[in-house]
């Protein structure tokens, strides 16, 4: 092995973090109690403030991925501030006697609303109980008795006028069925239409003139009988309305003795007073309406009179907290229900039902900002009643219904609400270009991490977490070995020694599998850390059915992959697929070839448009190394091409650019690459390695593959040194390094890579600008020189 090997060779202890079961020894039950979230500093401060802004606009926006903890630590920061805020008032829609298209809005004291309901209730009881019956009363009967003696003294007088001129002129008046007639005397007694018939025609004549001028008197003497009437229905209707108004006054002056410190309710009464008479008077006293009973007048006087409380409050509860999941313009600004009423459309103030708005007001509400984007006109409405704080209950299609659709128009609630929205860093900033509004309404930003620092506290806190959920669920003991084993999950997920994942929802299930694990398999009440692995073994079968059928396509030779001896122009890059929620590392074979040209490094995968643009960018960069390298002295020309064999689909990423490379120079020096080894890491122009993602996933697939083919101890992969922080590795490909049956290389530069892959020096730049003519840089140099010759003979 040469001294560069020697020098880049990790060890066992550098391939995964340093975990011990002491630093999670078990906590207190308070502590583990206290301990909802762990980390976001940042996050939490921003939240502080913009919940406790009192100004308009101060809203807030939760941005980081699901799992992170942000519903949690809102809610809890939230359930804190919201008992030490006054609970709001509530809010009531009464009936607009006046027009009962405008229901009129209500606010009373919190814990009022369903006292005012109940005694409104017992105030449309105390209605029935009195009417019809009230009217009964012997002083109500003899008022009444004396207006209807008054009319008929009139009408009696009028009459008996008419009757004496008649009887004068031997004529009688008689009333028959409600009908006034006259009758001609003969003899003193009136005459039937036969006798009438065979008197003298001179008789009759006379009769009928007489009966002329009677008609006339009479219709004079009743001209004023519709006056009379209508005087006698007015003092009627007067007398009906005095003795409801009196017989009701009491009861609405001891609600308002009851409700004396509530000024909304005292509103709402002053209204009822206005036309409660009238209601009562219509409902109840309704002489036409005979077939109706007890229960569809109280039904109508609910209609009428009971307000709709549209969210009860309790006076010691704080301000509300409200978490809408489903945020559908019905669920969040309310709506109006449309009832069927003899096959006709009905509705009314009674059926207008409150929203999530309507149940936050007052206090705060949480929404999902990209379930608010997927729903039409919800995120316009919103903004707008955040700029007005005016909350609108109407149909949000109401401008494409038909004309004759019926609708109400309540009067606006006023709106104080925080709302605070929970969605990713994509979602935040295609708003914040896109939308001025927004930016308006939406001031402060609570940024949660996607890692956290792997430090003795959150250490400690994160198992107090992972401790919590198995108390809430009546999980038994986590033992330590078992905790070490999820944490170390955590770090896997970060892909980072020293940074812990934030989506403990992660963790969570794989603590839920480990507990499946142990119902199936243990007596003993505690989780070990054989249950953890055990449910990570499981979990990686499940989603492990591609990453096998690869390695075996490689087995058969479907695939080409060398896992030993060496080869010219070919090296083994590392690559990782991700498909759904499985992730793998597979080796992929890069091949290179050179001659005599001016072409340049072609990019195979560009040219057929598989490589995709960082991809792109990778391969250039190796013709500004070639250049910076080689070209000092002559100008540098090659034709060479680079693909990534057997890949079929788009490429990106350039963490292939390192590989290339090396095939790149085996081309040009004709040295063989050892293709025992993989490698992977990108370049910049200066031969200077960087870091790349997925390097535990690519580690584990050329492993995996060389374990599957049989380790033969040389075998092993290269990664950038900035890479080892990120080192996460299973144990059994840690098992296998400390036995030296498989090696991991950490390199800086580029000549460390091709020293390892092709066990030859490098060479260093001597004083006099030349390299060793037997090292790679000193070959490289020959070979081009040569290219460069060639071309210039054939210019020549």
């Amino acid at each position: 092995m040469s001294s560069s090997a020697v020098n880049c060779l990790l060890k066992p202890a550098q391939l995964t973090a340093k975990l011990s079961e002491s630093m999670f020894s078990h906590s207190s039950e308070e502590a583990i109690e206290r301990q909802p979230f762990v980390g976001h500093e940042r996050a939490k401060e921003a939240l502080e403030f913009g919940l406790s802004m009192e100004a308009i606009g101060f809203n807030v926006f939760a941005m980081g991925e699901h799992g992170t903890g942000r519903q949690t630590l809102i809610k809890q920061m939230l359930t804190q501030l919201a008992t030490e805020r006054d609970t709001p008032p509530e809010w009531c829609y009464i009936n607009n006697f006046d027009d009962n298209h405008a229901p009129f809005k209500l606010y009373v004291s919190p814990g009022d609303g369903k006292q005012l309901v109940a005694r409104i209730n017992t105030f449309i009881d105390e209605l029935l109980a009195l009417f019809p019956e009230i009217f009964d009363n012997p002083g109500y009967q003899r008022q009444k008795a004396a207006i209807d003696r008054e009319f008929n003294q009139k009408y009696d007088g009028a009459i008996a006028n008419v009757e004496e001129t008649a009887l004068s002129n031997s004529v009688v008046l008689y009333e028959e069925a409600g009908e006034i007639g006259f009758s001609p005397l003969v003899e003193g007694k009136p005459v039937n239409d036969k006798e009438f018939a065979n008197l003298p025609d001179e008789k009759r004549t006379e009769f009928y003139k007489l009966l002329a001028a009677l008609e006339n008197l009479l219709s004079e003497q009743l001209l004023e009988l519709p006056l009379w009437k209508r005087e006698s229905s007015d003092k009627l209707r007067k007398l009906k309305y005095e003795t409801a108004a009196q017989s009701i006054r009491p009861l609405i002056k001891e609600m308002e003795h009851e409700f004396a410190s509530n000024l909304g309710v005292l509103k709402y009464l002053s209204k009822l007073k206005a036309h409660v008479v009238d209601t009562v008077l219509e409902v109840l006293v309704d002489e036409s309406n005979e077939n109706t009973n007890d229960k569809d007048n109280r039904k109508l006087l609910v209609e009428q009179f009971l307000p709709n409380l549209l969210v009860e409050r309790k006076l010691e509860q704080g301000c509300p907290v409200v978490y809408e999941q489903n945020p559908t313009f019905q669920n969040l600004f309310g709506h109006i229900d449309i009832s069927s009423f003899q096959g006709a459309p009905y509705t009314s103030y009674r059926l207008i039902r409150p929203g999530a708005l309507h149940k936050a007001n007052g206090g705060y509400i949480i929404l999902d900002a990209d379930k608010l984007m997927t729903q039409p006109l919800v995120w316009s409405r919103l903004k707008l009643a955040l700029k007005t704080q005016k909350l609108a209950i109407e149909n949000p299609y109401s401008e494409l219904g038909t004309g004759g659709s019926y609708s109400l128009q309540p009067e606006k609630i006023p709106l104080n609400v925080k709302v605070i929205l929970l969605g990713s860093s994509d979602v935040y900033y295609m708003l914040q270009e896109y939308d001025q509004e927004f930016t308006e309404l939406f001031r402060v930003l609570a940024d949660f991490d996607r890692y956290l620092e792997n430090d003795h506290n959150s250490l400690k806190a994160y198992a107090n977490l992972i401790r919590r959920r198995a108390i809430t669920h009546n999980y038994p003991e986590i033992l330590d070995e078992a905790v070490v084993e999820l944490v170390r999950y955590a770090l896997r997920r970060a892909e980072h020694q020293h940074k812990l994942s934030a989506n403990i929802v992660q963790v969570n299930d794989l603590l839920d599998e480990s507990v499946y694990w142990w119902k199936k398999q243990s007596l003993e009440n505690t989780v070990t850390a054989e249950f953890v692995k055990l449910a990570l073994a499981a979990k990686k079968r499940r989603t492990g059915r591609l990453s096998e059928t690869w390695l075996s396509e490689i087995k058969e030779r479907q695939v080409l992959i060398s896992t030993e001896g060496s080869n010219i122009g070919k090296v083994n890059g590392l690559t990782v697929l991700e498909i759904g929620d499985s992730v793998f590392g597979t080796p992929a074979r890069i091949t290179a070839t050179v001659y005599a040209g001016s072409n340049g490094v072609t990019d195979i995968e560009r040219e057929v448009d598989l490589g995709k643009s960082i991809h792109s960018k990778g391969v250039l960069l190796l013709t500004g190394y070639l250049g910076h390298k080689y070209g000092q002295g002559f100008p540098v020309s090659i034709s060479a091409n680079i693909a990534i064999e057997q890949s079929y689909g788009h490429i990106d990423g350039d963490s292939a650019s390192m590989a290339e490379l090396c095939a790149l120079i085996s081309a040009i020096t004709l040295l063989p690459i050892d293709q025992s080894i993989a490698i992977t890491g990108s370049i910049n122009q200066h031969g200077e390695v960087q870091s790349v993602g997925g390097v535990n996933e690519k580690i584990e697939g050329f492993y995996r593959l060389c374990k599957d083919k049989g380790l033969s101890g040389t075998q092993g992969v290269i990664i950038p040194k900035t890479n080892v922080i990120n080192l996460m590795l299973e144990q059994d490909v840690i098992d296998a390094v400390k036995q030296g049956n498989f090696h991991i290389y950490a390199v800086e530069c580029i000549d460390q890579a091709i020293e390892i892959l092709m066990a030859t020096s490098a060479g260093e730049l001597s004083r006099t600008g030349r390299y060793p003519r037997k090292s790679i840089h000193g070959l490289a140099l020959d070979k081009l020189n040569t290219f460069a010759n060639l071309l210039h003979g054939e210019e020549e």
